[in-house]
């Protein structure tokens, strides 16, 4: 197999760089296709089960008492999965771990985090799977090209592709998950161009694989209100909507730091536990305070939600999330990033009754999940794809705005230029 010889340490890669090398060389297309058809089984399996959990012990009918008792009780294996399986990493450190090594570095986190992320998420933790999956499949990525004996360069190119793959998987959207997995690394853009097409690959083998074993992800995940025709002014409600989005961003930053330095005394043993009884007390006040929020969005969008009610589910469901994050509940935050957007373009509809509502919750969702990821491109696709295309334009501009807004702000630390000559442009 040819390899290209390394750049030094520093040196510029320049977009023309990117594009030369945007091509799937013919040594990488096995493993690439390996990663695809492994990523959409490895996918279709956990969502199965994800499933299959959240039956048993997710909330529901059940009292708030009883499910207390089992956000407790998911606490305590949590920590004891921890105690005999060893700590289960996050995406932080795949972040990192790609800039640095290539890939995963320790393959053996995985086994903890499947049991762990199926109960928490199972359970009703304010998280989604996003997380886990994309780990579990970028590490899948990781191994195959050490099975392919592959050098870090490429070895980072499959593990993009597992990433975008298990995106794809989720969200049903193989384009906007590709580049969601390239942006989630940077805080300014896509950088990787090289993993472009490979990811590309990967995310529609993953997509297809998925949809053949299970039959979902040709429809959209929400059912939102039709659009309608488009104005001038829906767009400049979609810069508002960049400016709003970009202060919840800030907000969740600032939050997310506030619930590490309040746990920092907490034993990190009894830790789980802990967050678990909080997670029981805010299900008690709202039943949107659990879960990631995806089977919610139709009580959201059907427009029967009084104005106090949106405003209670927004702040509940924020709380979650960040009790959840807090107590090392295992899951992402992007599908509830996505919730508490539309939560809030809804509420925005009820107080401004003469705007369009799905424009509203399509833009406010984009830009606050792109404040906390920076993942304009993606994440303006992967909902633009799961609500409808003609929203693109709004969307987009709204994910610029909040991108540009919250430049100086990041939840995911690891998250980096290619090379230290571009961090300091």
């Amino acid at each position: 197999m040819t390899q290209t010889s390394p750049r030094p340490h520093g040196t510029r890669w320049t977009f023309r760089d990117g594009l030369e090398s945007t091509r799937l060389r013919a040594g990488l297309a096995l493993p690439v296709i390996i990663v695809g058809v492994g990523g959409g089984l490895i996918g279709a399996a956990y969502l199965a089960a994800l499933r299959l959990v959240t039956e048993w012990i997710g909330p529901g009918s059940r009292a708030a008492l009883g499910q207390t008792a089992i956000m407790v009780a998911v606490g305590i294996a949590i920590a004891l999965i921890t105690r005999l399986l060893g700590d289960s990493g996050n995406v932080e450190l795949l972040v990192d771990n790609i800039h640095v090594l290539g890939g995963a570095e320790d393959l053996r986190q995985i086994r903890p985090l499947i049991p762990q992320s199926l109960l928490c998420v199972g359970a009703g933790g304010a998280m989604g799977p996003e997380a886990p999956l994309v780990q579990t499949s970028g590490a899948f990525g990781t191994w195959v090209a050490g099975r392919f004996r592959l050098d870090a360069h490429d070895m980072r190119v499959l593990t993009i592709t597992g990433m975008a793959g298990g995106f794809s998987i989720l969200f049903g959207a193989p384009l906007g998950a590709a580049l969601f997995a390239l942006e989630i690394l940077h805080k300014r853009g896509l950088q990787y161009y090289e993993a472009l097409v490979p990811a590309l690959v990967g995310a529609l083998i993953g997509f297809a694989l998925n949809f053949g074993l299970t039959g979902l992800g040709l429809e959209p995940v929400w059912k939102l209100p039709a659009v309608g025709e488009l104005t001038g002014g829906d767009l400049l409600w979609g810069v508002a909507c960049g400016v709003i989005g970009a202060g919840g961003a800030l907000l969740f930053a600032a939050a997310a730091r506030l619930g590490n330095w309040a746990v920092s005394r907490v034993p990190v043993a009894v830790l789980p536990a802990v967050g678990g009884v909080l997670l029981g007390a805010l299900y008690w006040w709202s039943p949107f305070a659990l879960t990631n929020g995806e089977m919610q969005v139709e009580s959201i969008v059907t427009g029967g939600l009084t104005v106090g009610a949106l405003a209670v589910a927004i702040v509940a469901k924020f709380a979650g999330v960040i009790v959840t994050l807090s107590g090392r509940w295992k899951g992402g935050f992007i599908i509830p990033l996505f919730f508490i957007g539309i939560a809030g373009g809804q509420l925005i509809h009820l107080l401004v009754p003469s705007t369009n509502a799905t424009v509203l919750m399509v833009a406010l969702a984009v830009a606050l999940c792109v404040g906390v990821t920076k993942t304009p491109l993606g994440s303006t696709l992967v909902v633009a794809q799961m609500a409808g295309l003609a929203l693109v334009p709004t969307a987009l501009a709204a994910a610029v705005i909040a991108l540009v807004l919250t430049n100086r702000s990041t939840v995911i630390e690891s998250q980096r230029a290619r090379t230290a000559t571009e961090e300091k442009r």
